[in-house]
């Protein structure tokens, strides 16, 4: 029996083994609950050649997971891409996303010089196929503007044969309030900005401006959110989409808001993208009415989504949500209070992405399709020789 056999067969005996103390259900490994994820808040979940890609910072490491399942990925044992902070000095790392893009992985991240008010893009480089394999190398800050303003939470896409990059940064240097918009703009290269910034996005509606949590804790001055951004279009959607995330993330409001465009519009044209005036995907939390939470909620609710990432299943047929949640109300900086969860989404007739609502914690979730379960591995056919 070869070696994959048997660890195919190791994989799957405790799943055959485990039943309830009646000895009466066995347990489902079709299934995932939320969050599937707890010790990172990072949402950048990657899909490349049948594995899914999932990059986070630890102190200034970052650390790379890599499973052919997305809801297992904290099970897996990372490896080290690169010491930031200590080969770059890098400090305040900020959410890594990492990307393939024409053959070479790359991951981009906000980072500043421990002042967070210089927070901006850096891009980091491997030309290996296994991005596990040889070593990410600092390709170079990203300069978004002349002035060098705030920027941080950069996403790279791939449209028409041109590179964009979407990210969230500041008009200009704050002096009371803080306003973080939505920009984009043509890259020459992976780390390469070869067109003038574009702001597609400001916090306008009331939602959009949420800085004040409800027991009270607040910033030393207004700071109104659009950040996070992520682009998703494809031949399954009618038009192009930016989801993004709006209001302070300290507060349950934290929401995520859409911008669309038509396929084949200027992406460079701020004119070209309509945004809607209601956010798409905000906290469920059914003790709330008239404004005001209840205290203690009876029922547990989800509150503050946002950081969206879309990803496809492995057989591509459905698309699942990943995003950032917690479920209190307060105390939004207490360890793992904010954690990773997805969920499957759904579209219109027309191809309108439908993100549904929060799915609450410990619910019973289909799997994407196409993700080997143990027990299918117990039934593929014995290619190999015994």
């Amino acid at each position: 029996m070869s070696l994959r056999r048997i660890a195919d067969l190791l994989a799957a005996l405790p799943l055959i083994l485990c039943v309830s103390c009646a000895g009466k259900e066995t347990i489902r490994d079709d299934v995932f609950e939320n969050p599937v994820i707890l010790k990172y808040e990072n949402t950048s979940v990657y899909f490349h050649e049948g594995l899914y890609y999932y990059i986070t910072n630890d102190a200034g490491r970052l650390n790379l997971f890599v499973n052919a399942d997305p809801t297992q990925l904290e099970r897996t044992e990372p490896c080290t891409a690169c010491q930031a902070k200590e080969q770059y000095g890098l400090l305040h790392i900020w959410h890594p996303q990492i990307v393939n893009i024409r053959g070479k992985w790359y991951v981009y991240l906000s980072a500043d010089d421990g002042n967070t008010d210089n927070h901006q893009i850096y891009v980091l480089e491997n030309p290996e196929k296994d991005p596990r394999k040889g070593t990410f190398t600092m390709r170079g800050r990203i300069k978004t503007d002349p002035d060098d303003n705030w920027a941080i939470h950069a996403h790279v896409f791939e449209y028409d044969g041109e590179l964009y990059m979407i990210w969230s940064g500041w008009e200009s240097r704050r002096v009371y309030a803080e306003t973080q918009g939505i920009y984009i703009a043509k890259l020459e290269n992976p780390w390469t900005q070869c067109t003038p910034r574009v702001r597609i996005s400001v916090p306008e509606h009331e939602w959009e401006r949420q800085w004040v949590n409800p027991n009270g804790y607040k910033t030393a001055y207004p700071v109104y959110v659009n950040e996070a951004p992520f682009f998703f279009g494809n031949d399954r959607t009618d038009r192009l989409y930016i989801y993004y995330s709006a209001s302070a993330m300290w507060t349950p409001y934290y929401a995520i808001g859409e911008l669309s465009a038509a396929k084949g519009s200027d992406l460079l044209n701020a004119a070209s993208w309509k945004k809607k005036s209601k956010p798409v995907f905000s906290m469920s939390d059914p003790e709330w009415k008239d404004g005001k939470f209840a205290a203690p909620a009876a029922t547990p609710g989800v509150y503050a989504p946002g950081h969206p990432y879309i990803i496809p299943s492995p057989d591509g047929t459905e698309y699942f949500l990943i995003y950032m949640a917690r479920d209190i109300v307060g105390d939004p900086y207490r360890p793992y209070s904010r954690t990773v969860r997805m969920q499957k989404i759904g579209f219109s007739a027309e191809g309108t992405p439908e993100l549904g609502s929060p799915e609450p914690v410990g619910k019973a979730l289909k799997k994407p399709s196409g993700v080997k379960t143990a027990s299918q591995k117990l039934n593929i056919t014995n290619d190999e020789s015994e």
